[in-house]
């Protein structure tokens, strides 16, 4: 399960706070459980946004990955669970570039559902994550 902090990351990432580097880096240095796991939280944000499948093209060409390059060949299969789970269990030297894609398919629909939810003071991960005294608030809440 992700600590809250990485789960405030991963959205200010969906509201454009911060930059892919800022979530590549710190995946880079976990062992290969940490990076599936994370990618395991990833996919669960990402069912949680409901992507649609017009979605798939959007995220390939935003990840700036090759097409043909594994994780894209797989998620033009589709957004249904068994897809985005196959990412997850690429060999190691395929995980950053799964990364980058399911961040890529994220941000698409969470901006989608951020134009929607973001009045809905239920749901903290819609808050404006650009304001400190909200992140300070879902951290001391939320641990």
């Amino acid at each position: 399960m992700l600590q809250i902090k990485d789960s405030v990351a991963l959205n200010k990432y969906g509201q454009d706070i911060l930059n892919i580097e800022d979530l590549l880096k710190p995946f880079s240095e976990w062992d290969i459980l940490e990076r599936k796991n994370y990618l395991k939280e990833v996919v669960a944000l990402i069912l949680q946004s409901k992507p649609k499948e017009q979605d798939i093209e959007p995220a390939i060409i935003n990840s700036n990955l090759k097409a043909t390059y594994t994780p894209c060949v797989l998620l033009k299969k589709g957004i249904a669970n068994h897809n985005l789970e196959k990412l997850i269990n690429l060999p190691e030297n395929e995980l950053t570039k799964a990364l980058v894609l399911l961040l890529s398919l994220f941000r698409i629909a969470y901006k989608r559902r951020f134009a929607v939810e973001k009045e809905n003071s239920d749901k903290w991960w819609y808050w404006d994550l650009s304001d400190e005294a909200n992140v300070s608030k879902i951290l001391k809440n939320y641990k």
